[in-house]
C-alpha cells in the first residue's frame, strides 16, 4: 500500500509541477484584466479607495484620466502574463502596481485598519495581493535567464 500511495503522490506532484505556471498566469490574468475592466466601465467596489489614494498623493492631473490610466494599465498587465515573452514587462508593471497599491495600509489607515493588525474588508482586499505576488514569483523562477550581452 505504501508504494501505492507513493506513486499516486509523485504523479499529483507531476501534474501540479506541469501546470503551476499557467495557472498561475492565467490567474494573475483573470484578476488584473476583471478587476481593470471593472474599474474602467465605473463598476468597480475600489473607485472610492483609489479616490482617495489619489487624492493624497497625485492629485496634480484630473481623476478620470488617471483612474482611465490605472485601469488599463492593470489590463494590460493581466494581458501580458498570458504572452509568452513578455513575463518581465508584466512582472515589472506588477510589482509598480503592486507598491501602489499597498500604499493605502500607510496613507490611509482609517479605511483600511479596524484595529492594529485587523484589517477592513478594504485592508484585506490589499493584503490579499500578497498571494498575487506569489504567483509571479513563480512565473518568474521558471524563466530562463538572459544571455549575457557584450
Amino acid at each position: 500500500m505504501p508504494k501505492l500511495i507513493q506513486r499516486i503522490d509523485k504523479r499529483i506532484i507531476n501534474r501540479l509541477q506541469r501546470v503551476e505556471t499557467p495557472l498561475a498566469r492565467t490567474a494573475i490574468f483573470v484578476v488584473y484584466f476583471w478587476f481593470g475592466f471593472l474599474k474602467l466601465i465605473g463598476v468597480s467596489p475600489a473607485i472610492p479607495l483609489v479616490q482617495a489614494l489619489f487624492e493624497k498623493t497625485i492629485p496634480i492631473i484630473p481623476f478620470a484620466v488617471f483612474y482611465t490610466f490605472f485601469s488599463v494599465f492593470e489590463m494590460i498587465i493581466g494581458v501580458l502574463f498570458l504572452i509568452r515573452g513578455f513575463e518581465r514587462a508584466a512582472i515589472f508593471l506588477l510589482s509598480l502596481h503592486l507598491i501602489a497599491t499597498a500604499l493605502p495600509l500607510l496613507f490611509l489607515p482609517h479605511i483600511t485598519w479596524q484595529a492594529f493588525l485587523i484589517p477592513t474588508l478594504e485592508g484585506q482586499y490589499i493584503i490579499k495581493n500578497i498571494l498575487i505576488a506569489a504567483s509571479a514569483v513563480v512565473v518568474g523562477s521558471k524563466l530562463i535567464p538572459m544571455p549575457l550581452v557584450r
